[in-house]
């Protein structure tokens, strides 16, 4: 089996020392070594033939003379210099898949929260007054659209299946189709959105999403519609959301990103009644090393099968 190096690192907060324990629950507890430190990095990786971080520093790339493999322990590799990984013949996967759960009980505590307006329950009890309000409605039998059909929104959606309502998903190729009941491309955009009651932005920021979600997009939701981004901020336009919000054109947004991010502590969207905001935190689990343990345990099965680092889960290089 494999040398397997954890580098000197932390994932929403978790150190990876979690990730050393997840991986010696499934591996030969000398096969995983932890580098505490940048220079134990150095000193630890040109015995690696993997290596699991958020990130691989130029210099500890250089010096890593026998890797196969790189798995990195987020979801995006932007970040990465992934043609040097490419020049050295090294393979790289991501850890496509980790947020989905959190990330979709995150939307449906949202979305049951601002239906029931449990949020006007939780005033009213600190101020200990047993007094009735009235619901915002019922999430069954409501329209729920699911912007971006990745890990993430499928997820959603596979969570959403637990109740009796009509499901729209929205993606890059809509031929594919999903688990929604209905797939529309993003150049259909107005046909997925009307009549929708809850819009859920789960998509990557990208040319085509930045910007997506305007004042016009905006005008074909009902006006008690409630929007809710764990994508990127500036998929939704700040100002126009803000106007709908304050001009009763949009019942609520719940926002884990926004546009600009961190938010300003002087910034208009902390003042409405009908915004919720999260400080970018959905993607928060305890899990996570677990997560990203398994994707690499299934990989280097199939390494010891095929005796190649090729066709693995959520390989990009």
């Amino acid at each position: 089996m494999a040398n397997i190096l954890v580098l000197n690192d932390t994932a929403h907060g978790i150190p990876s020392e979690r990730c050393v324990a997840a991986l010696r629950d499934r591996f030969d507890d000398d096969e995983v070594h932890l580098a505490r430190s940048d220079s134990e990095e150095l000193d630890m990786v040109p015995d690696a033939e993997v290596a699991v971080g958020g990130d691989m520093r130029d210099e500890v790339l250089d010096a890593a003379d026998n890797l196969e493999l790189f798995a990195c322990s987020s979801a995006g590799v932007g970040h990465l210099d992934l043609d040097a990984f490419r020049e050295r013949d090294v393979a790289v996967t991501n850890a496509s898949g980790v947020h989905g759960p959190n990330i979709a009980e995150h939307v449906l505590g949202w979305l049951l929260m601002i239906t029931r307006r449990l949020d006007e329950g939780i005033r009213r009890q600190e101020r200990r007054e047993w007094r009735h309000f009235q619901a915002a409605g019922e999430f069954n039998g409501s329209r729920v659209c699911v912007v971006g059909l990745g890990a993430i929104g499928t997820t959603i959606v596979e969570r959403l299946s637990g109740f009796d309502l009509e499901t729209v998903g929205v993606r890059y190729t809509p031929e594919k189709g999903g688990p929604t009941d209905e797939v529309y491309g993003f150049d259909d955009l107005e046909s997925a959105l009307v009549g929708v009651d809850y819009l859920v932005i789960a998509c990557p920021l990208t040319e085509t999403t930045e910007g997506l979600i305007g004042a016009d997009e905006l005008s074909w939701l009902p006006p008690h519609a409630v929007l809710v981004n764990v994508g990127r901020g500036p998929i939704v336009e700040t100002d126009a959301l803000v106007g709908a919000l304050r001009g009763n054109k949009l019942g609520a947004a719940a926002l884990d990103v926004t546009d600009p991010e961190p938010l300003p502590e002087d910034h208009e969207l902390w003042t409405l009644g009908n915004a919720y905001i999260t400080p970018h935190n959905s993607g928060h689990t305890p899990r996570y090393w677990e997560r990203v343990a398994d994707i690499l345990a299934r990989n280097l099965d199939r390494v010891a099968e095929t005796g190649a680092y090729d066709d693995l889960e959520n390989q990009v290089v």
